[in-house]
């Protein structure tokens, strides 16, 4: 299949699934294509539809109605054909039981008739090759999440699902996770992720879906989406540094607030602010901040964004 708007082979095409629960929504309509090498993400909220349209496009689940060509084949009924040309790893992970991550790995790679050595390779692509003989229950959250990944990954599938791969991870174990993700990017695979993390979906994403209650409200690429907002930039320095009376004679301010503390110069033309900022030598501290896609989010909803 081919994603005509880009002449690319399509990877994975959703074509207006849904799949209801009782009078719950859980997928309305949902239309998608992947191309082939692309980190394409389905963000949203806990209870958007994420997860249920993973299960969908994966196989696990039979939509109530709609298409889905995953490599060129209907992943529905179960098509044992493509479970060697892709890999998963969902939100809960279960490992066999006392094993170690490298033990873990060998028994994976083995089900696909995959040799031992590529155990090693994987450890060492996720960061694991220091705890390759601990018990998996050993390890950490976000050593057990680079587990699970491996596992997805050891038999060189040609598109990965990852369900919410840094969920309830800390900030610096969400990171390291970003490497990794990163690499497996570069290696040619494709990627098809779900979070409810904006900021990470906005850094690692080549396109993203914007999903809630159960139907996709924006899909682009973030730059792009958060471009043709057009919200304003806001700029911040401490009222030490700049007055607000002085805040609202600069070319190109908008509207100053201030909380006695700093002052916060709201513009949709932020060069000449700058350049003004520049010549009075005020900006010591100055922080900036421009729309990021939980803006698009707010824009598009008309509420806060649910975490």
């Amino acid at each position: 299949m081919v994603d005509t708007s880009s002449g690319l082979a399509a990877a994975l095409a959703v074509s207006d699934v849904r799949k209801h629960y009782g009078d719950v929504r859980a997928v309305d309509g949902v239309s998608f294509e992947v191309r082939e090498g692309e980190f394409f993400g389905i963000l949203g909220p806990n209870g958007a539809g994420k997860t249920t349209t993973l299960e969908i496009a994966e196989g696990l689940l039979k939509p109530d109605s709609g298409t889905v060509r995953l490599l060129g084949q209907s992943p529905w009924p179960r098509n044992e054909s493509l479970l060697p040309r892709i890999g998963v790893q969902l939100q809960a992970s279960s490992f066999f039981e006392r094993l170690t991550a490298r033990e873990q790995l060998t028994t994976f790679a083995a089900l696909y008739g995959v040799g031992r050595a590529r155990a090693d390779e994987m450890l060492e692509l996720v960061g694991l090759a220091d705890k390759a003989d601990t018990p998996e229950k050993k390890l950490s959250g976000g050593q057990r999440q680079r587990l699970s990944i491996a596992c997805a990954l050891v038999h060189d599938p040609e598109l990965v699902f990852l369900d919410e791969p840094t969920a309830a991870l800390d900030p610096q174990s969400r990171r390291n996770l970003w490497d990794v993700l990163r690499e497996i990017k570069a290696r040619g695979s494709t990627i098809v992720y779900t979070t409810h993390y904006l900021d990470e979906a906005e850094v690692l994403c080549d396109r993203v879906a914007i999903m809630d209650h159960g139907k996709i409200l924006a899909m682009d690429a973030p730059a792009r989406l958060v471009r043709d907002l057009d919200a304003p930039t806001h700029l911040t320095l401490d009222t030490a540094v700049l007055a607000p009376a002085d805040a609202r004679t600069l070319p190109g301010a908008e509207d100053v607030s201030t909380d006695d503390v700093t002052v916060t110069i709201t513009t949709r033309t932020p060069a000449p602010v700058l350049t003004a900022l520049a010549e009075r030598g005020t900006v010591d501290g100055l922080t900036v901040r421009t729309a990021t896609l939980e803006d698009v989010f707010l824009h598009l909803t008309g509420r806060e964004y649910r975490a």
